[in-house]
């Protein structure tokens, strides 16, 4: 192959030479020849134009269809744009609003607190002073306590206290003051027969415990209460408290039983004076010469009153005596079952004994001069 190359190339003319092709017979072909030329050059510049044409026409149209699209898509941005800035709007008075509403919100909870602290400052105040007016209270009622025990040993039924209750003395020593003093059976025993007169000694009597007395007395010992169903205050109604306060009067008897046993029964001595005006019939009350409990025409030195009814109700010496008996018992069983009877069972029970004793006698009739 590399031979005939080189043959081919040796039969080639030199570059730059013509060779003459083909004879010119004459000089019309020639002609012929450009005008082709000349006429393909035109139809290709026509073409050519033509295309630009085209081309410059397409362009056009792209640019008025990319300027509308632009146009359209500006518009919709500016619309946007609108929105969001009325969007930005909203949103800035939202955050007004509530910036408001949190300061409004932040200043009202500041003051309840100040209002609560306040509050809290005023209730600690008024805590401390019923505090101190309580531990004042108490630091009297200690004192009275101690008082009233220190007057349960100086001065019990069987061995009163003159000194320390007044009403225990005679009539005639007794002074009377405007508006008459008073002895209630809430403060003290009530006066006697039995504390005027001087007892024997107890040495000088014989004295035997009754098993079943003293086993109900136990019983009621161990758990003390005031409720006359348990064994021995039912005894003790039965054959002591109904018989003493059984009085002519039987409705005023009642009256006064129950005066007695919630303890809101008062006796007071009758000054020499004009009496003052009562709200009952003298009839019912009797009067300075007409026992109200037994009907009968006695001297009445004392009257009784039945809780705060106002009535007043004048007694003979013998009710007094049976009244105060009853209130004397009363008051010691009150005694122990509050615990301030600080004595041996046996010395309790007889002392019970010796009250029961004292409403027999005052049943029966007996009483000192005195009352």
């Amino acid at each position: 192959s590399q031979a005939h190359f080189e043959e081919d190339s040796q039969k080639q003319p030199a570059v730059g030479h013509w060779k003459t092709l083909m004879p010119s017979k004459g000089s019309k072909e020639e002609p012929e020849t450009g005008c082709q030329d000349a006429g393909g050059v035109d139809e290709t510049q026509s073409t050519e134009q033509l295309n630009v044409s085209r081309l410059r026409s397409s362009s056009v149209e792209i640019r008025e269809k990319g300027s509308e699209f632009l146009k359209e898509e500006l518009h919709k941005a500016q619309k946007e744009l609108k929105l969001k800035d009325k969007e930005c709007e909203r949103l800035s008075k939202v955050r007004e609003q509530l910036e408001q509403e949190l300061e409004e919100l932040t200043a009202s909870l500041f003051e309840e607190a100040h209002k609560m602290v306040r509050e809290a400052n005023t209730k600690q105040a008024a805590s401390e002073k019923q505090l101190r007016e309580a531990r004042g209270k108490i630091d009297m009622l200690q004192a009275e306590v101690t008082a009233l025990k220190t007057l349960v040993i100086t001065s019990t039924p069987s061995s009163p206290n003159r000194e320390l209750h007044p009403q225990l003395q005679s009539p005639s020593k007794a002074v009377f003051r405007k508006g008459h003093g008073r002895n209630k059976s809430t403060s003290s025993a009530m006066v006697s027969a039995s504390q005027n007169v001087t007892p024997e000694p107890v040495s000088h009597e014989c004295k035997e415990v009754d098993s079943i007395l003293f086993a109900e007395f136990q019983a009621w010992k161990e758990s003390p209460t005031l409720d006359k169903s348990c064994s021995f205050l039912d005894r003790i109604y039965r054959e002591d408290v109904g018989p003493c306060l059984d009085f002519t009067k039987q409705e005023l008897s009642e009256l006064v039983r129950v005066a007695v046993e919630q303890n809101t029964l008062t006796i007071e001595p009758v000054a020499s004076q004009t009496l003052s005006v009562v709200k009952v019939s003298e009839e019912e009350c009797g009067g300075p010469k007409k026992c109200a409990l037994s009907g009968l025409p006695r001297i009445c030195k004392h009257r009784i009153m039945l809780g705060d009814s106002g009535n007043y109700y004048y007694i003979s010496p013998s009710c007094r005596a049976r009244i105060t008996a009853v209130c004397n018992f009363f008051t010691y069983v009150r005694y122990i079952q509050q615990g301030l009877v600080r004595q041996d069972v046996e010395l309790m029970y007889w002392e019970v004994m010796r009250l029961r004793r004292e409403m027999s006698l005052a049943k029966l009739g007996f009483y000192p001069s005195e009352m």
